[in-house]
């Protein structure tokens, strides 16, 4: 990776991300393409794309929504370290995420969660009761 004349370039986005440990398998890292939580400068894409040094990814994975740049391409995945050194996160990505999570956090408390798991009879009052309203 050190050797510029070995990188490639242009990767497919799919391979791209999976090399950069977004995602555990390729073919997760297209179902996330496929399904409209990766896009490249603004605009969906497809897992064929073919991406290059410099290209924006906005990319979405459960509550965070991270904006990266490419800043090298690689199609073998490496250790986290190596991995890391492909991208790198906006600095006003990077706030609005850790903000976010910081309010997650705080709402945490507030959410009243039951002491414990309801019983047999417990569940079968929630669906009538389910079943009533609907």
């Amino acid at each position: 990776m050190s050797d510029q004349s070995l990188q490639p370039k242009k990767l497919r986005l799919d391979k791209w991300l999976w090399a950069a440990r977004f995602f555990k398998t390729r073919s997760l890292a297209k179902a996330a393409i496929d399904g409209g939580k990766v896009h490249m400068t603004g605009q969906r894409v497809k897992a064929s794309k073919e991406i290059s040094v410099g290209d924006t990814l906005q990319i979405r994975q459960g509550w965070d929504e991270k904006m990266v740049r490419v800043k090298a391409l690689s199609g073998q995945r490496r250790g986290a370290p190596q991995a890391q050194l492909l991208y790198e996160e906006t600095p006003q990505s990077r706030a609005k995420r850790e903000a976010q999570a910081a309010a997650r956090k705080a709402a945490g408390g507030m959410i009243d969660r039951p002491a414990q798991r309801p019983s047999k009879k417990q569940r079968r009052q929630i669906h009538r009761f389910k079943d009533f309203s609907e």
